[in-house]
């Protein structure tokens, strides 16, 4: 008789537990799906790839609206918000993470800054400008 019951505690235990990691997972993955480090990857390998795709000449103006707004909720300066460093762009919108991807194409960089696109009086779009290409010594 002590054997069912036992058997019984056991199964109820193994439940609570499955049903406690079940809701760790899935409040793990809503957080991950709609939060800043998918925007940080997505806009650093959309940069990457344009840059990857573009000729000496050409200027790029990229819409980050959803960037500039997930950056100043954390207290970020939009300005600061895409850096490159020799062929490695990385997207910063909160303080403790950041997305590098890079990119294969040896092109020269002017300095990356914030535009107003729209014209509406808010910087909300990143002013990408290829100048040449890098010269191999």
């Amino acid at each position: 008789m002590k054997k069912k019951g036992t058997i019984l505690a056991e199964n109820i235990m193994f439940i609570i537990l499955n049903l406690v990691f079940i809701t760790i997972l899935m409040l793990f993955l809503l957080k991950q799906g709609s939060g800043a480090i998918v925007i940080e990857q997505s806009y650093a390998k959309q940069i990457a790839l344009l840059i990857d795709s573009g000729q000496p000449g050409m200027e790029i103006i990229l819409n980050m609206e959803t960037a500039k707004k997930v950056a100043e909720k954390n207290g970020i300066d939009f300005g600061e918000v895409v850096n490159v460093n020799e062929n490695i762009v990385t997207v910063k919108i909160t303080s403790k993470s950041g997305y590098s991807y890079s990119f294969f194409n040896d092109v020269k960089l002017d300095n990356l800054y914030p535009v107003d696109k729209d014209k509406d009086g808010i910087d909300d779009s990143y002013r990408i400008k290829i100048s040449g290409y890098n010269k191999n010594e």
